[in-house]
Order: C-alpha cells, then structure tokens, then sequence
C-alpha cells in the first residue's frame, strides 16, 4: 500500500528531487527530446547520486510501479519515461575522470557525449562515441556506439572496460572482463534490460585535431556520390570516417544563403591524422568527384566536429526514425534513397548511412551482444520538425521509405534508431545471441523490472 506516508518517507530519503505530478517543476522534467512523445509519470526521481538510485529503485519494486529510466533523454521512443510509474532520472549523475596514464575516462550516466569530448579533448583523448554532442552517453553506450571513429578503433562497446550497474534486486556489481562476465557481455548491445549503469570505464585514444567537416553535392548527384561511395569506403584508411546522408540545407545561418532549401547529398568525413596527411587524402577524394556545392572540410578540433550540428536539433522537435542495418548499397536500393529524398516533408527530414566496417567486423558476432558484425553500414531515416502539425507527415514519410528499402536489408537495425519495434525486429537484431541474452535476463531481472527499453523478456 502506497500512501502520502510512504511517499514523504521517499522524500526524506533521498538527496535529489522528488517530482510528482502536483509539482511546479512537473511539466519541465518530464519534457523529452522528442516532442512527439507525450508521457505523464507518477513520480520522477531527479537522482543527485547511487544511493538515491537505489532508494528510487527500492521504492518502484517494493510498490510494483512501472519504471523507467533516463540518463541522457536522447531516446527517439522516449524510453526514458513512462505513464503512471516512476522515473529515475541520471541527468544530475555527470562525474567525469581521466587517466592520462592508463588512457582511460570514467564517465557517469547523466554526460552527453559533448560532456565526455569537453573534458577528454583537455587531455588529447576521446573516446569512440557517436556524431551529436547532445547524445546521452549511457544510451548510446548500451545500445553499441558508432560513429566518427568507430571504423579506426570499433563501436563506443569495444572500448567499455567495465560498469558499475545496480540490479533490479538492488545489488551493485562491477561487470567486466573478470567480474560478472555474462553481465558484462550482454551490456555491451543489449540496451537497458539488464540494470542501472551507475558509471562507465572507456577506453581513449590519442585525438586531437582533425581533418574534417561536410561537402555538399545537388541531389541530382547523388547516385554518382553514392555509386562512388560503395566502392571507395572498402579500400579506404581506416583513420578516415566518411558517413553520407541525403538531406536539405537547413535555411538558416551559416549556411550560404543561396543554397537554402536545396536537397543535397552530402559526405560527412573526419581524417584522424595529421592536418597535412588529412589535406592530402580529402585532395584525392575531391578529385574523384565533381565539385561540391559547399565544402567545408579542414584541420578543427575533434570535440569540435563532434558538435558541429547541434544547433540544428535541439530538444523538443518531433521526430520519428527507423533503423536498418545495410549489407550492400545496390542500384536498385540506391533508386529507393534517391526517390525518398525527392520527397522529404521537412527541411530537417534526412537518411544517413554511417560506416561500421573496419574495426567492428575484427570483433566475433559472439563476442558482445551487438551482433551485426558483418553489415557495412548503420542506416537511419529520420523524419524532423518543429512544428507538432507536421507529426503525422513525418512519420507516414519515414514509415513509407523505411518499408520500400527494407527488403534490399537484413531483419535487424541498431536499437538506438528504432521507434516502437515487433519482438521480431529485437529478435532479429540480435540473431544467434538472443537466447543468450535472454538467459542473462532471466538471471539478473527475473521479474522483467527493465521493461521499458527495447524489451528481452526473461527467457
């Protein structure tokens, strides 16, 4: 029985807020990033440490609520809430310690990957992450990681050392290598099924300036871009990262005025090497390609780049995504992009393709949970906009291009870019590792308390 009594005793226990649905900070702290989710939750714990992690934790298992867990709040499904339960929200969680000795960064969950980058790129370190500085740090580490320099040193999993997480029975563990091994596999991909991360030990590497930044070609080019992209992405170093996306220039500064609005195919690249190696190798590319429409590739700092779109996509835009993995970029898949992107119902509306060869495929499928370790390319469709009106254009548009190119793809896609998915697309993510994971659920939630995620039901 849940009663004003035992609801001030949760108050008094904890260091953090409790925020419940009378408050006047309610309608802020449940806000998510994407505006096109609306949950209403009984409680929110705004945690100011572990212990007020595990007091919220108590709290939810010992009166049966529903619970949900947010770090970064960068979830398109808006996973990080929930109706009518309780909320342990990490956002006050942002401790960050280097070890420039050991090359390593010890990260809460509350950071975003900017955080991790700001305080890492201090000591010429960063450690493998995605492309969005406002992307939460644990969800993406849970779900795999790929991005600016996954190709040269893997996904942000390849490079987790250990974790700190806390059990649905309340219990905190270290998993890794040598402590909870199963645990500790099945975190790396398997999302939020299996605890609470309370920190995280990455691995860094030495970066510091890069060679970078964005070209833009009319859409009338893209399929000479993309036929020249499938081909040259093999053969080429692994320190240089070169993502595509078809897409429109936003009409806004800095862009130049006289290309707003225009659809575009666009390459995304980072050399991480020496400015002058970097100038060398993009100078080759470039003359494999007709000339760009904007090129702003050049020597900037790798915490830099890693922000350079932030600004665009701030909190509170409607999305609504869908994710594949990519095997093989054919003509006729190309066809299906190019006509999608005719058809964009907003500026902000895009597809990429982000590489996850090199690196990630010298890791055994059975080696972590994130299985796909033969596709090429991490695919998202992404339909975008401010404006609440536009909801159902943007998701019928997503919708409608996700099921045209689907068939060119395999069953799975990275659990980040997924919406509200079929138990056969979480099943067919993880293939031949989902009855593992399953097992590992069953051991360490049997109860299935971590539900509100992209669900492996105890097995």
């Amino acid at each position: 029985m849940m009663g004003s009594e035992q609801i001030e005793s949760l108050k008094n226990q904890l260091r953090g807020e409790l925020i419940s649905q009378d408050h006047e900070d309610f309608e802020e702290a449940r806000r998510l990033y994407n505006a096109m989710i609306d949950k209403r939750p009984r409680f929110i714990v705004m945690c100011s440490d572990v212990a007020d992690v595990r007091i919220a934790l108590a709290f939810a298992r010992e009166h049966g609520l529903l619970t949900a867990v947010r770090s970064g709040g960068h979830n398109g499904q808006g996973l990080g809430s929930c109706d009518g339960g309780l909320v342990i929200d990490l956002s006050g969680l942002k401790g960050i310690r280097v070890d420039p000795v050991a090359g390593t960064v010890r990260v809460e969950p509350g950071c975003s990957q900017g955080d991790v980058d700001h305080v890492s790129s201090s000591f010429g370190l960063a450690v493998p992450c995605g492309i969005v500085g406002l992307t939460g740090i644990a969800g993406l580490t849970l779900g795999g990681g790929h991005g600016y320099l996954t190709r040269q040193y893997g996904l942000t999993i390849d490079n987790l050392l250990e974790a700190d997480v806390i059990l649905a029975s309340g219990e905190q563990v270290t998993a890794s290598p040598r402590e909870h091994e199963d645990l500790f596999w099945a975190l790396r991909g398997g999302g939020g099924n299996f605890g609470i991360v309370t920190s995280f030990l990455f691995k860094a590497y030495p970066v510091s300036e890069v060679y970078a930044g964005p070209m833009f070609w009319p859409l009338e080019q893209g399929k000479q871009i993309l036929e020249w992209y499938r081909e040259f992405l093999p053969k080429a170093p692994e320190n240089w990262c070169g993502f595509v996306g078809l897409k429109t220039v936003p009409s806004t500064a800095p862009f130049p005025e006289e290309i707003w609005g225009k659809k575009i195919c666009a390459l995304i690249s980072c050399f991480n090497g020496p400015s002058e190696d970097g100038q060398v190798f993009m100078d080759s590319v470039r003359g494999q390609l007709p000339s760009a429409l904007l090129d702003w590739c050049g020597p900037m700092p790798f915490a830099g780049l890693q922000g350079m779109f932030d600004g665009l996509l701030p909190t509170g835009l409607q999305w609504y995504w869908k994710g594949d993995y990519v095997y093989e970029l054919t003509d006729a898949a190309i066809d299906v992009y190019l006509k999608y992107a005719q058809q964009t119902p907003s500026e902000l509306s895009l597809m990429h393709l982000y590489p996850i060869d090199g690196a990630v495929h010298r890791v055994g499928r059975k080696e972590t949970a994130w299985e796909c370790r033969d596709a090429m390319w991490s695919m998202v469709i992404a339909g975008i906009d401010p404006d609440p009106a536009k909801a159902g254009r943007l998701t019928e548009w997503a919708q409608s291009y996700w099921e045209e190119i689907h068939p060119h793809n395999k069953g799975g896609a990275y659990i980040n870019f997924m919406m509200d998915e079929a138990p056969a697309r979480i099943r067919a993510t993880y293939g031949d590792n989902y009855d593992r994971l399953a097992a590992i659920k069953k051991k360490y939630d049997p109860q299935n308390l971590f539900r509100v995620n992209h669900n492996i039901p105890p097995g």
